[in-house]
């Protein structure tokens, strides 16, 4: 019998991964090749050409992992997209935070909704709902749909949803098939999001789709939600938003397997973003209040992570009176922008030698197509958008010599069409011989020039004119303490004892005595004598993936006094874990008792009345199955097992005995993916999911 392989991808902000497992789930093959956001397909193809080709022919089953809707959300960048609010007050709008993200254009708000008891407060108004409708397609790539209380009856995002899809042909999501739990502005917020996902995600199974088909490889394409499971691409199209935190769902996943550890903080460095999680028993925590992502917490069921803006290609610069700051903006480092445009290397000498300002270093490039942007652009934009298909263009230049081409390339990084490049961590690495795989020429030349520039610019340093190695090993010795930080706040977040503000304070300050502890001890070659010792995480290892793992994760643990484990292949760990997940599908159903004797079921239909409690928990439990069930085998479970849990909110009084006030009734469907064995499976008609 001939092997079977199971392929794993990872598209994130730099590299694209690619390994092959075998039938036990062991790696064969692992391959890297440089992201290309323009067009994905190109970077993924590279990775697949690297695997060995006669065993590409036997794959049975591919999943995707990708940290690009992470990224976009990090970095603030995301398609236009108009969102529809039936219901929703000033206040609501205010808090959702939705302006910000959006801006007030983009949002509609509509006459409508429900109250808590699912009965609605208002009649939708179809005229002014279907006028916003046509206004908004032309201008928008997905509509998102969000009523008060709709998580207790949906009919007016279901409304609003079948008049757009009457009107246009654009994308459109429901808050409620997002989030179950109360808080519509945050449940607005999330389905925001998703909607503005959309064509990122799609751009990116399409190119994996293209890449698939063109090596005649025929087997179920799976995506990796923010959970750790599985789901089809098609499901995945649907909705984009659970895959926010699919990267680093899967790097934990991987980092387990391939270290073997069952208890464990994993962290994931990439080139945008640092991701921290800790895992016991072999799983990872789920978040239960949703995952924080840059500024945004959606109401999205992911993996307990704490992901900050900080990776090998975050730029590099002076932050007002806080002195030198790392990310959250990524920027192309100039080393890997010199090793695949070379001509720059000139630019580059040159400008180490001019007075220092500000448009030094900087090269404008495309980062990735957007037809709905593109398509909105003005004249002078589409000139500058069409300028950048011909190579990087040298701001210092056009600033002298085509101001407008500056500013149009400006608006064109704000709307994340184009990307500048910068100093960053990566650079630094070159310069001290920590990496060596693009040009370190170029990253001594950009660490000169950016050392001039904060120095006379910002009077930030103090370093020697045209030494590179001393500002490189300042900006590694800042990401160093950055990532410490991190995880000493993710273990204080971790014991529950902390909020957020306390937590990062905290961290900060016992950072700086483990680092000064640490920096006394090399400077007198003895271990430092002190009344206080930092001994973080003595029980369970560091167990670091990513690129950039070996290069920085060494100097964190000694400094923090942990085991470090870089297992083999961490540098593809998110891909190894892309292929490791199952298909799992949860369904949440809500039973209250508004007035005593009266137990309300909160159905997808709207809410059902019962005069006791146990059929209407009977009642829970199997609509949330045949849910479940149906969700599960629609995202591609071959099998599907299902499991209850159920929380309850009573008391007990001497008087009445238990008096129920609500109950949460959770079924949960989950089972292996199909894969190209499962052919007899796979033709049988699926159900729609609920």
């Amino acid at each position: 019998m001939s092997a079977h392989y199971y392929l794993g991808i990872d598209t994130g902000g730099t590299f694209t991964d690619a390994v092959l497992l075998n039938d036990a789930k062991q790696v064969v093959a692992a391959a890297k090749s440089l992201t290309t956001r323009f067009d994905l397909a190109q970077g993924i193809g590279g990775a697949l050409d690297k695997l060995p080709q006669d065993a590409l022919k036997r794959i049975v089953l591919v999943s995707l992992s990708t940290t690009l809707t992470t990224n976009s959300v990090v970095e603030g960048k995301g398609s236009p997209v108009c969102v529809l609010l039936a219901g929703y007050d000033a206040a609501q709008i205010k808090t959702s935070g939705m302006v910000e993200l959006l801006g007030a254009e983009a949002i509609v708000s509509l006459p409508g909704g429900h109250d808590a008891g699912g009965y609605p407060i208002a009649a939708l108004d179809e005229a002014a709902s279907k006028a916003a409708i046509l206004q908004h397609a032309p201008r928008v790539s997905a509509f998102a749909i969000s009523a008060s209380f709709a998580v207790r009856n949906p009919q007016h995002e279901l409304q609003l949803r079948e008049w757009v899809k009457q009107l246009c042909d654009k994308p459109v999501t429901c808050g409620h098939e997002l989030a179950s739990s109360l808080g519509a502005p945050r449940r607005a917020l999330t389905v925001a999001l998703n909607a503005r996902m959309i064509s990122h995600v799609k751009a990116l199974i399409d190119s994996v789709r293209h890449t698939l088909q063109l090596r005649q490889i025929d087997a179920p394409l799976m995506i990796v939600k923010g959970d750790g499971t599985l789901i089809t691409a098609a499901s995945a199209l649907d909705r984009p938003v659970g895959t926010v935190l699919s990267g680093p769902a899967a790097s934990v996943i991987g980092a387990c397997a391939l270290s073997g550890s069952r208890n464990a903080i994993v962290a994931d460095m990439g080139g945008t973003t640092t991701d921290i999680a800790v895992v016991r028993d072999g799983r990872p925590e789920l978040s239960v209040d949703g995952a924080l992502i840059g500024d945004w917490r959606p109401m999205v069921e992911a993996v307990k992570v704490y992901s900050i803006g900080l990776g090998g290609d975050s730029e590099v610069r002076f932050l007002g009176g806080k002195g030198l700051a790392i990310g959250p903006r990524r920027v192309v480092p100039i080393s890997l922008l010199a090793h695949e445009h070379p001509e720059v290397l000139p630019v580059l000498e040159r400008q180490q030698n001019e007075s220092p300002h500000g448009s030094q270093i900087r090269f404008a490039l495309r980062l990735q197509s957007d037809e709905a942007l593109i398509s909105r652009l003005p004249a002078d934009e589409l000139r500058a958008w069409e300028r950048l298909a011909r190579g990087p263009v040298d701001l210092e230049r056009s600033n002298i010599e085509d101001r407008p081409l500056s500013r149009a390339l400006a608006r064109l990084e704000r709307k994340g069409l184009a990307i500048y490049s910068g100093f960053t961590p990566s650079d630094a690495a070159h310069v001290l011989g920590m990496a060596s795989h693009w040009s370190q020429p170029a990253a001594v030349l950009a660490a000169r020039i950016w050392a001039r520039q904060m120095r006379y610019m910002y009077g930030l340093g103090t370093w020697t004119l045209g030494d590179a190695v001393a500002p490189s090993r300042q900006v590694v010795d800042k990401v160093i303490a950055t990532i410490c930080q991190k995880l000493i706040e993710a273990g204080l977040n971790d014991a529950g004892q902390f909020n957020e503000d306390r937590a990062s304070n905290m961290a900060a300050l016992l950072t700086e005595m483990a680092l000064q502890g640490r920096n006394r001890a090399a400077v007198t070659a003895q271990p430092p004598t002190s009344v206080f010792a930092l001994h973080f995480a003595p029980d369970i290892p560091l167990v670091a993936v990513g690129a950039p793992a070996s290069s920085y994760y060494p100097e964190v643990a000694r400094s923090l006094g942990m085991e470090l484990q870089v297992p083999r292949f961490a540098e593809v760990a998110n891909a190894v874990g892309a292929v490791l997940g199952e298909v799992s599908q949860r369904v949440h159903i809500t039973v209250t008792q508004p007035v005593r004797g009266t137990f309300r079921v909160f159905t997808h239909g709207g809410p059902q009345d019962f005069p006791k409690v146990e059929p209407a928990l009977a009642h829970a439990r199997e609509l949330a199955a045949e849910q479940a069930r149906a969700n599960a085998l629609a995202a591609g479970a071959a099998t599907v097992q299902v499991d209850f849990s159920q929380v309850d909110n009573s008391v007990n009084n001497d008087i009445d005995g238990n008096m129920f006030f609500e109950a949460i009734v959770t079924a949960t469907a989950s089972g292996a993916p199909r894969t190209a064995l499962d052919e007899e499976t796979a033709c049988q008609p699926l159900p729609e999911p609920v």
